[in-house]
């Protein structure tokens, strides 16, 4: 059951609950599904029963309950937690994080990605500094990622330095041709100093890590190669990966999705919806923080993903690198979407 599959289960069971007289409530478009958060258990976890507590005129706890029993119901699911004020943890069959590699391995660096164009046209302007262009420069890609259709544009002519150095565009200096449509007004809080002197990929992880709201740090930190800098281990994680697969093949097999219990799946699970929130909240540093989330639950698992000694290779193994495989393709895609390389080797 992919997380796509699960989320319409859910609102199936919330549509029973409703048939069956048990909640009277209108039946939301759709549910969201994601990790759990501290204090959860299990695969994935939803709010949908806080959503629907006061609508229903009972605790959410009281609704979490109703929607839990039809949830044990269902095939595909093997048990269903309630945690805190009324959360609901789902733990899956044996077929949970196999579907979701198979997916992921799929769509490659495209996954998260919208199935098509949407309705959305979204003109982007930022004032004439290095910070506001860059957010922009990120964030027309990610709304491009589902499925908008952006124009983006700048005060001013760019440094010419942003372009060559920092990889960044503009469509147009200002928005005369079509003055008549509201535009996203790009402006977080300015870079400090000039952040070019620390190249593209780190410049840019600088400007984009932290929130629009918070004051960049523009040091050489974003450059040492040690555990202490976030870039650094999104960047080292994506490369073992692609080692790990290298050395695979020198052993004589490939990935092969099967089931693997390790929260880097549920993370990977979650990467849609915050492709889609960082979209919906102009906010690609959401984006950055789930790639560091992401490369800190991965690193763990790749010690155990090879065979030891003489050990043969076995399903165990074939899985446990599908799933690394899925975790490098979710951070070289992500720091793609933020204009940052990817490398094979570090």
């Amino acid at each position: 059951m992919t997380p796509v599959e699960l989320s319409r289960t859910v609102l199936r069971a919330v549509r029973r609950a409703v048939d069956d007289g048990e909640l009277q409530v209108a039946v939301p478009e759709r549910v969201v599904v994601s990790a759990p958060g501290p204090g959860g258990c299990g695969d994935y976890a939803t709010n949908v029963a806080l959503q629907l507590a006061r609508p229903a005129g009972q605790q959410a706890r009281d609704v979490a309950a109703i929607l839990q029993a039809h949830l044990l119901s269902t095939d595909g699911i093997t048990d269903v937690v309630v945690t805190g004020p009324g959360f609901l943890n789902i733990s899956l069959g044996d077929t949970a994080s196999a579907a979701l590699v198979a997916e992921i391995l799929r769509r490659g660096t495209r996954y998260g990605y919208a199935n098509g164009p949407s309705a959305d046209f979204i003109p982007l302007y930022c004032p004439h500094e290095v910070r506001a262009v860059v957010v922009m420069d990120a964030l027309a890609r990610i709304l491009q990622s589902q499925g908008a259709a952006v124009r983006t544009g700048c005060e001013a002519p760019l440094d010419p330095r942003w372009v060559d150095i920092l990889g960044v565009r503009v469509d147009r200096r200002r928005m005369q041709d079509s003055p008549a449509l509201p535009y996203c007004d790009v402006r977080p809080v300015p870079a400090p100093v000039d952040p070019v002197p620390l190249g593209r990929d780190a410049a840019r992880w600088a400007l984009l890590h932290p929130a629009g709201h918070d004051r960049p740090r523009i040091t050489d930190e974003h450059l040492v190669q040690r555990e202490s800098n976030p870039l650094f281990r999104v960047r080292y994680a994506h490369a073992r990966t692609r080692a790990l697969s290298r050395n695979a093949a020198d052993l004589g097999f490939d990935a092969e999705p099967g089931e693997v219990r390790h929260e880097v799946a549920a993370l990977l699970a979650d990467h849609p919806r915050v492709l889609a929130q960082a979209a919906a909240h102009r906010a690609p540093d959401r984006l950055a923080r789930h790639l560091v989330t992401v490369a800190d639950a991965v690193l763990p698992l790749l010690p155990a993903v090879l065979p030891r000694g003489a050990e043969k290779p076995s399903a165990t193994h074939r899985a446990r690198l599908a799933l690394a495989e899925a975790a490098g393709t979710v951070l070289a895609g992500g720091l793609s979407l933020l204009g940052i390389d990817a490398p094979d080797h570090i």
